[in-house]
């Protein structure tokens, strides 16, 4: 007798399926807008705030 490889059968998971519905939406925006559309905008962020970063990089650039 010879081995018969078993055959799985295709199981869609919850996470699978909710990945496939956010592309196939992505895909309709983009086909419908010409491009992606970007619900967060960069919030402006106030000069007053204390920045390490920005204060290091302004040391720098001196």
């Amino acid at each position: 007798m010879k081995n018969k490889k078993k055959q799985r059968k295709l199981s869609i998971t919850e996470a699978d399926f909710m990945l496939a519905n956010r592309r196939a939406a992505r895909l309709e925006e983009i086909e419908q807008h010409g491009r992606p559309i970007t619900f967060r905008k960069a919030i402006h962020k106030s000069k007053k705030v204390y920045d390490r970063k920005r204060l290091k990089k302004t040391e720098i650039g001196d």
